[in-house]
């Protein structure tokens, strides 16, 4: 049993012994610093990066993005407590406050048994 056991952990321990080991550079081999981002796709059609102006209303600093000229999400970093976000999401210009970058999700609760 106990040659069963330091021969698995012999087997799983290779892969991470294997990565460890350093491999040389080949000589012509160049390093690039920037590339380029490609571009978003949705339905074929190249979607344009936000915009993302950022501006000061009192001690509260707010970051507006828009796509096409038209604002769509606002992240509100007040001065003191947690940023929070105002997001449209019908398009309708009404915003609604997400404490998170992702709405929250609620749980549904039923009742299941009552006397």
């Amino acid at each position: 049993m106990r040659k069963l056991i330091v021969l698995l952990v012999a087997v799983i321990s290779l892969p991470a012994l294997a990565q460890s080991q350093a491999r040389p550079r080949p000589k012509d081999m160049q390093v690039v610093e920037d590339l380029a981002t490609p571009p978003k796709v949705k339905d074929g059609k190249n979607v344009p990066a936000p915009i993302v102006t950022t501006r000061k209303v009192g001690d509260d600093t707010i970051h507006e993005y828009r796509i096409g000229g038209k604002l769509y999400q606002q992240k509100v970093q007040p001065a003191k407590g947690p940023a929070y976000y105002l997001i449209d999401d019908k398009g309708e210009g009404k915003f609604t406050r997400v404490d998170g970058p992702e709405p929250k999700i609620s749980v549904p609760m039923w009742v299941l048994l009552e006397w």
